[in-house]
């Protein structure tokens, strides 16, 4: 790390970082007020494309946690970004909740069941039969296969549930289309993001708690890695993986004083 670019822009995931189970993790409030204070461009980035970032905006203040909406960065709007830059005012059929759907009416998308351009499968709680059957006879009419991201499961205080990723299984077993994942780990969630506060790669942090999402998405776009042991992946298993953070802290409470 000795010859990389002093970090004039943070990038950090949500859950497991700054918060856990819905409470804030000890240290995430001096490090975002530290960021506030330096006027250093940052993002506030979850996979989770259910909220919109007003929402998220409300939910983080009532944990006493302070991120203006302009500094969340979401895969729903990865996502709206991505399919306005491939077809401008095209149409989908949605299956996912207001963080989706808003995202991609703000850039003028047509929501429809009726030949659509894309079925784009996002984040619920109430992933229907009906819907999954839509969206299987409309890929198989010729509708592209867009998802939000790829995590297969999902946290909840009485254990995992099935998320994006598992749905999205289901749809390609039955029709043979494998969708495009907008969400980390790709690393055009990062890309866009870095555009969206005119940040460069090169002096840019992503901190995470995955090395399959945070970590992998951070290291292609070509940023500095910080992986925090507050989340899914615990010391042990970060030489599972082929590739490594630029370095492992104990959590966000380490890197306040990097801003």
């Amino acid at each position: 790390m000795a010859d990389r670019k002093p970090i004039e822009s943070w990038l950090t995931d949500m859950d497991g970082v700054l918060i856990h189970e819905g409470v804030p993790i000890p240290g995430a409030d001096a490090f975002l007020k530290k960021l506030t204070e330096s006027g250093k461009p940052f993002l506030v980035l979850t996979n989770n494309s259910m909220y919109t970032p007003r929402d998220l905006h409300a939910r983080l203040r009532r944990m006493g946690l302070e991120v203006p909406i302009e500094s969340i960065w979401t895969s729903a709007l990865a996502t709206a970004q991505f399919l306005d830059d491939q077809r401008p005012g095209g149409s989908a059929y949605v299956i996912g909740e207001a963080g989706l759907t808003t995202a991609l009416h703000d850039i003028g998308y047509i929501l429809t069941d009726h030949e659509p351009d894309y079925v784009v499968l996002g984040e619920t709680r109430t992933y229907s039969f009906e819907a999954m059957t839509k969206a299987v006879r409309l890929i198989l009419g010729g509708a592209r296969f867009i998802c939000t991201n790829p995590d297969e499961t999902g946290p909840s205080t009485e254990g995992p549930l099935p998320a994006t990723g598992a749905v999205a299984a289901l749809i390609t077993q039955a029709t043979g289309k494998k969708p495009y994942f907008a969400g980390k780990p790709n690393p055009l969630m990062m890309r866009t993001g870095l555009n969206a506060i005119g940040a460069h790669s090169e002096t840019s942090a992503m901190i995470g708690d995955r090395m399959d999402t945070d970590v992998l998405a951070g290291m292609e776009a070509g940023m500095q890695t910080f992986l925090v042991l507050t989340g899914l992946t615990r010391p042990e298993q970060v030489e599972d993986f082929p590739y490594r953070p630029s370095q492992v802290v104990d959590s966000i409470a380490d890197l306040v004083d990097r801003v």
